[in-house]
């Protein structure tokens, strides 16, 4: 009976034996979804998602199905291990595939910047060769000269329009080349300001160039559907904010009790977050980072917690503690 939706095309192979191995396993023990979640602990809806390979089962998920079906969970949780290993490195890939991307659009806007000046100083060049036609020496060919800029006003005086007869070719050449460092100087200057949106007078500094975000330095920069960066993020929900999803991954994780803890990061959105999976109602979860704190609790009916977003500047930045209805405590290492 076709019981299983085919498993994504992208997951990574060790990913999808180790699913296999739990859909076998539900097989074998002739359980519905809605009965494994009820022996379990685990909502029926968290089960779909760790058996269509959309997410990975935490630990505790995983030693109860062992406990439900009388599999070993020595050998269950090995398979683990090196499924979650695999995840980790599969969520590494696609940070390091987003950095790029920005990377590649910021090497992009700055060249089309710096061609577009470029263009410009051509243009004003010829218009001033053209002014000049007509007057100094007859028969010499015109010097372009730089167009002057703010506070520049005497550049234009510096350098005779025409050669004057008899100046040493050295003395032209040195302030020609004093003059073509200025410009390159000008122009990496405007780059720095364009990328950093400091131009067109503003009057301060934007949130998003003060937050510690690593990567992301404004909203323009962000992915489409993300909404905050960095400060602008502390105590706000991870996926409300789109820094959720494929933008995440997990920095640290620990077992406490039956519940698996974790810290959650974001590059992209340059914050933190922590979570708890195997919850009950009463467990409460919080998220430390550079004196900020922010707590969560289970929902009504669900199995996991997260407490709102903290803005960092890496992943090793945040510490994730629980403590359970039981009055066990925890905090990830």
């Amino acid at each position: 009976m076709a019981r299983w939706k085919a498993l994504p095309d992208d997951l990574d192979p060790q990913i999808g034996e180790f699913t296999g191995q739990l859909r076998r396993l539900v097989d074998q023990g002739g359980l519905s979804v809605a009965a494994l979640a009820d022996r379990t602990g685990y909502s029926k809806t968290s089960w779909e998602r760790y058996l269509n390979g959309r997410l990975l089962a935490p630990k505790g998920a995983i030693v109860a199905l062992a406990e439900v079906t009388g599999t070993s969970p020595v050998h269950l949780t090995t398979m683990w291990e090196l499924a979650e290993r695999a995840w980790s490195r599969a969520e590494m890939r696609h940070d390091r595939t987003m950095e790029q991307i920005r990377i590649t659009q910021a090497r992009a806007e700055l060249g089309d910047f710096g061609g577009v000046r470029a263009e410009a100083e051509v243009a004003g060049g010829v218009r001033t060769a053209r002014a000049g036609t007509g007057t100094g020496t007859a028969g010499a060919p015109p010097v372009i000269p730089p167009q002057p800029r703010a506070g520049e006003g005497d550049a234009r005086d510096a350098v005779p329009a025409r050669p004057v007869p008899g100046e040493p070719r050295a003395g032209r050449r040195r302030v020609l080349l004093f003059l073509a460092g200025a410009v390159a100087a000008v122009v990496v200057i405007g780059g720095v300001v364009l990328l950093t949106g400091r131009g067109g007078g503003g009057g301060g500094e934007p949130d998003a160039v003060r937050s510690p975000a690593p990567s992301a330095t404004s909203a323009a920069d962000l992915p489409p559907g993300v909404k905050c960066v960095g400060s602008g993020c502390t105590g706000k929900d991870a996926e409300a904010m789109g820094c959720g999803g494929d933008l995440v991954t997990t920095a640290r994780t620990t077992t406490v009790g039956a519940a698996t803890l974790e810290v959650r990061y974001s590059r992209t959105c340059g914050t933190a977050w922590g979570r708890i999976t195997g919850a009950v109602q009463g467990d409460q979860v919080r998220v430390t980072a550079g004196g900020t704190q922010q707590r969560g609790d289970p929902a009504a009916g669900d199995d996991f917690a997260y407490t709102p977003m903290v803005a960092v500047g890496g992943a090793g930045e945040a510490e994730a503690c629980v403590t359970l209805a039981s009055g066990r405590t925890g905090c990830t290492k």
